[in-house]
């Protein structure tokens, strides 16, 4: 009975390191063309720019610097984050859900908080 016991303990955590595993890697930086060009600073303006890093998401018109990643069960990550808008004081929370797309899997979409997509993102070379 202990021996039942043990495994099928082995088999929820080997089973919790696999989803794990399959989570978000945001190490490195996401965008989209204009977004992993504008990596290291404002080199062009693109009004489509997406760039997705482990301390924030950026647009053309925002900035949205993380206060909180949580990884879930179905290898999504939910993000809070303080953003601000272009032409705007103060900040102002959001929440984003990013998960690896349907159609490909190299690719991150990025979701507000009721599952809209605002964008989709490949890992910068």
């Amino acid at each position: 009975m202990r021996a039942t016991h043990l495994l099928v303990g082995a088999a929820v955590l080997l089973a919790a390191g696999q989803a794990f595993a399959a989570g978000i890697d945001l190490s490195k930086p996401w965008g989209n063309k204009s977004g992993c060009i504008n990596n290291n600073g404002q080199e062009v303006y693109a009004e489509d720019m997406l760039l997705l890093t482990s301390e924030a998401f950026v647009t053309v018109a925002s900035a949205c610097s993380f206060t909180d990643k949580r990884p879930q069960a179905n290898g999504s990550l939910v993000v809070t984050a303080q953003c601000e808008a272009e032409g705007e004081e103060g900040q102002t929370p959001a929440q984003f859900i990013i998960k690896r797309s349907a159609k490909n899997a190299k690719r991150l979409v990025i979701a507000d908080k009721d599952g809209n997509a605002m964008g989709e993102v490949s890992r910068c070379k």
